[in-house]
């Protein structure tokens, strides 16, 4: 008897926590509702800029550098470095079909990007995608510090948690400006960006 009642303590906790999870984002809309509303204005965004700071972990070695991001859908990505001292003022401009770096009057064309999305330079064009075209696996409304945040998970569909490359996201439950995100490999983080002053049209 003392089994079957645990059991049923431990399935009613479960629906507690799941129905937290899947729904009610705030204003009696759902979460997994709000994620493809967010997306509808993602896809419909013509141009965004923000400030934010980039964390990359590459196990060794971790690197943090504040930038200023401007985007738009014509004119590509720009990515500004404004942290640490010695790299601040240099320029990343992402295009359709290459990137070029800027300093002082000079320019420096790289080619083309990886695909993984994976460097400090290409998180947030991935991280755009990931938004306007990627799987939902899951979305749940939550705290972010004081703030109401939605948070929503991209990997492939036929990936379980913790393999190949998952990116998550928190927006502003209200005005679904970009706060946080994070892109992690086979369960380890690989990116982190905390946003600040995200300005959406």
């Amino acid at each position: 008897m003392r089994r079957r009642a645990i059991g049923a303590q431990m399935i009613i906790l479960a629906l507690v926590l799941l129905a937290g999870c899947g729904r009610d984002s705030g204003a009696g809309q759902g979460a997994e509702e709000l994620a493809l509303e967010i997306r509808t204005e993602y896809i419909g965004m013509t141009a965004l800029s923000a400030g934010m700071e980039v964390t990359a972990d590459y196990g060794e070695r971790v690197y943090t550098y504040g930038m200023a991001l401007a985007w738009d859908q014509t004119a590509g990505t720009t990515l500004t470095l404004t942290a640490p001292e010695e790299v601040a003022g240099i320029t990343v401009r992402i295009g359709d079909e290459d990137t070029a770096l800027e300093y002082d009057g000079v320019r420096l064309e790289t080619g083309p990007l990886s695909e993984e999305g994976l460097s400090p330079v290409d998180a947030v064009p991935a991280l755009l995608k990931q938004v306007r075209e990627g799987f939902i696996a899951e979305s749940c409304a939550e705290q972010l510090g004081e703030q109401d945040a939605l948070r929503v998970c991209y990997r492939a569909p036929e990936a379980q948690p913790g393999t190949g490359t998952e990116t998550t996201v928190w927006f502003d439950s209200t005005t679904h400006a970009l706060l946080r995100a994070e892109m992690a490999v086979d369960g380890f983080t690989v990116l982190q960006c905390v946003f600040s002053d995200f300005q959406m049209v």
